[in-house]
């Protein structure tokens, strides 16, 4: 993963290489950019402007928790014959209305505020592909 710096308001944008499906750990990628950022109090916002990938909050202690994650999507939103949609993703779009395009996390003292499991994860319903997630640091 790389990181282009856009302006002085802190916007910095990432690629990722992604598999078919996968839900990819970016906490310590988040967290250069705050570092980079020098902001010491506010707010990052983590934004994957895709309609078939998101960005989520969740375990980063079990691996085994991402595989879950995967399997519930897969059953809760399998594909189907009876979707229309040309491009024959409907389910990764399905999968990501639910888990959704961005989260925001509180900084402070300059670090990541997140609980001892908790992890921040791009999560991929429709590659392989190169995708983008965009990290916005407001100070306040």
């Amino acid at each position: 993963m790389f990181g282009l710096w856009y302006n002085a308001d802190m916007l910095k944008e990432f690629k990722i290489e992604t598999d078919r499906e996968g839900i990819y750990n970016i906490t310590d990628t988040v967290r250069l950019a705050i570092s980079e950022s020098g902001i010491g109090e506010g707010i990052a916002v983590i934004f994957c402007a895709h309609t078939t990938a998101g960005i989520t909050i969740n375990e980063n202690a079990d691996p085994d928790v991402i595989h879950d994650l995967l399997l519930g999507l897969e059953k809760a939103f399998p594909d189907r014959k009876e979707f229309k949609h040309a491009e024959g993703n409907s389910s990764a779009h399905l999968k990501t209305s639910c888990v959704g395009a961005s989260e925001t996390v509180i900084i402070t003292k300059g670090k990541l505020i997140l609980g001892t499991w908790q992890g921040i994860y791009f999560c991929e319903f429709d590659g392989p592909r190169t995708r983008k997630f965009t990290v916005k640091v407001i100070e306040g």
